[in-house]
């Protein structure tokens, strides 16, 4: 494995460079409204004295709905379940915004919806419908909460901390998306649920410095943006990093997994974290270290390449923020 062409597949993969464009959209809007900031994955909005709701959304990819409607519904849910259980939130019902012309695509994006709800155990609780578009999308908002003093924030990463990957290896190459790691479609609901509940336990146990699901950008892509927003940078150790079987690391590093979270915590607590993942069936490891810097460095076998530096370049574009109440 040649580092230095890994490094650059990663920073150039089509999952990270679709991010770019954040920087530009955020910029418009005035983040003093915002808690912490922009960045996370969801945002946080105050309720009472002891919980905050978490209030997310996302859209599904063109690519992925012209090549299956059903699997693109399932995933609209399952993405969004993620954001919320990211930021040790419970998620509470969701609302949609469907647009096509195609009873037939339209049937079949909808049993997928259906299948991820019975899945994750969250509902549809509203909606909209655009009926006679050129053209098929389907976005989905998310309603969570969680204690204010559990929150996983994505932008609180310290140097020093160890970075840890959980994902659960018992899975599939989806066989519409070879980039789609599929764990969950074919497995129990309990065992799902299970899964996602395993952020809400490190919250309420104050273990994580920070944290994020696994998306797009793939696992490197992943932790870069936590390194963006929390201003740090990291090395990362690529063989200490759990994978399928058969699955080569070029291909591996790029793809979504159906569960994912990667971590920061503290040295003395990474023990406890590998353990409660373990607890909820997922495969972790402590992959790396963050440090001090602007560089997100891959390692093996002595040698090191730098996916990303931040001086030069960028995922979402985002800094720390300033004067954030966190």
């Amino acid at each position: 494995m040649d580092l230095e062409i890994l490094a650059e597949s990663l920073r150039d993969y089509l999952g990270a460079t679709r991010k770019h464009s954040i920087k530009n959209i955020v910029n418009v809007f005035d983040e003093r409204g915002t808690n912490p900031s922009f960045g996370e994955d969801a945002a946080i909005i105050d309720y009472n004295e002891e919980e905050a709701l978490l209030l997310a959304a996302d859209g599904i990819w063109d690519k992925l709905m012209r090549v299956d409607p059903e699997w693109s519904g399932y995933c609209a849910i399952l993405v969004n379940v993620h954001d919320i259980a990211a930021m040790g939130g419970r998620p509470l019902g969701m609302v949609d915004i469907f647009s096509s012309n195609s009873p037939e695509i339209t049937g079949k994006v909808l049993k997928g919806m259906k299948l991820g709800i019975e899945k994750f155990g969250v509902p549809i609780v509203g909606g909209h419908i655009h009926p006679d578009t050129p053209y098929t999308a389907l976005d989905v908002a998310i309603l969570g909460a969680v204690r204010k003093d559990s929150i996983v924030y994505s932008s609180t990463a310290k140097p020093g901390d160890d970075v840890v990957l959980a994902t659960d290896l018992d899975g599939r190459i989806h066989p519409s998306c070879d980039v789609n790691w599929d764990t969950t479609f074919l497995k129990d609901a309990a065992i799902v649920r299970d899964q996602v509940r395993s952020m809400v336990e490190l919250g309420e146990k104050k273990l994580l410095t920070a944290g994020k699901d696994v998306s797009n950008p793939g696992i490197i892509g992943t932790l870069g943006m936590i390194l963006e927003v929390s201003g740090t940078g990291a090395e990362v150790q690529i063989d200490a990093i759990p994978r399928p079987a058969g699955i080569e690391y070029d291909h591996w590093l790029r793809m979504y997994p159906g569960m994912g979270f990667i971590v920061t915590c503290r040295p003395e607590n990474t023990a406890r974290v590998l353990r409660t993942f373990a607890d909820h069936k997922l495969n972790a490891a402590k992959i790396g270290k963050i440090v001090p810097g602007s560089r997100l460095d891959i390692m093996r076998d002595g040698k090191r390449a730098t996916v990303f530096d931040f001086t030069k370049h960028n995922i979402t574009g985002l800094r720390p923020a300033k004067g954030c109440n966190k």
